[in-house]
């Protein structure tokens, strides 16, 4: 009877699963906290987030409209307007505010398509060798030879500017790099015992790669991803510089391309160029620095060789 007790009382699969992955979560995060880089650009990463999250409440929906401007063209910082204005006089503060949800959603979601893509290319090739292991490496080798951002440029040319081509233009040019690192640690994987030991018990080509190369793969291609989304938010200011992005929404790469349009650097207004800039800059370090950390904490032999 005690036995029978002791054995509806102990926990099932999914509950030692979910322990184990609280524990490993756990873990992580002790290890993450004590590198003091990784921490800065999280808190960083968590300001920017709140602010843009909280733009609506905290310069308004209006601040937006070139018709309801509050001030005059071009005018430089004050107490009304801390950052100055625009040339049609909105307040480059509150832009910069509303800016971070653009440039903030196209990084993630950019870095996400990317790394799903690479993610996909680098398990199939790695698994499935032979031709077609070939073939896509390959064509892997000839993105990686490209230059991303011309093949950025071509492709936010081609199709019509709005926001969501500005993601598929980043996310399609930006994989090959996942691609490579997510391959080389399949074939790792693969060579392990399990692996053969799976495949002995009739484990398909969906088993052994969803259950076993996948999971193994993971944190490789979490630390990619927030690496990713620095060169995702870089790529897109840049195509708004460029004059590439949705002119309908504000994004500091836009602000950047107004500037240049309304003759700040000529006329020397740093009001109007520095802040976003600055915030671009911050953003691409603080989730470098992040990933770096992520990075290290995952593989403790790259934080003893640096």
């Amino acid at each position: 009877m005690t036995t029978e007790t002791e054995a509806a009382a102990a926990p099932g699969p999914r509950a030692l699963t979910w322990a184990r992955r609280r524990s490993s979560a756990a873990r992580f995060w002790r290890r993450y906290r004590t590198h003091r880089a990784g921490l800065a650009g999280l808190w960083v990463l968590g300001l920017i987030a709140l602010v843009a999250l909280a733009a609506p409440l905290l310069v308004g929906a209006d601040s937006q409209s070139v018709t309801r401007a509050p001030g005059g063209p071009m005018e430089a910082p004050s107490g009304a307007f801390p950052l100055g204005t625009d040339q049609f006089g909105r307040s480059l503060l509150a832009l910069l505010v509303w800016g971070a949800r653009v440039s903030l959603t196209v990084g993630l979601l950019a870095a996400f398509l990317s790394v799903a893509i690479g993610t996909l290319v680098g398990v199939t090739a790695g698994h499935f060798k032979g031709w077609y292991g070939t073939v896509v490496m390959r064509i892997t080798d000839w993105f990686l030879v490209m230059p991303t951002l011309v093949l950025a440029i071509a492709l936010a040319t081609v199709l019509s500017r709005s926001l969501w081509t500005t993601i598929l233009a980043i996310g399609v040019t930006t994989w090959p790099t996942t691609a490579r690192l997510v391959r080389a640690q399949t074939l790792s994987v693969e060579s392990r015992p399990y692996i053969e030991r799976s495949r002995a018990l009739g484990g398909g080509h969906g088993h052994v790669m969803g259950r076993h190369v996948l999971p193994n793969v993971m944190p490789l291609v979490l630390s990619q991803t927030t690496l990713v989304i620095s060169t995702a938010i870089l790529t897109e200011a840049t195509l708004a510089f460029l004059g590439l992005g949705d002119p309908t929404v504000v994004s500091w790469g836009g602000l950047l391309q107004d500037a240049r349009e309304a003759g700040a650097v000529s006329s020397g207004d740093w009001w109007y160029l520095a802040p976003p800039g600055l915030a671009i800059a911050a953003v691409a370090l603080a989730f470098t620095l992040c990933g770096r950390t992520v990075e290290t904490v995952l593989n403790p032999k790259l934080g003893a060789s640096r």
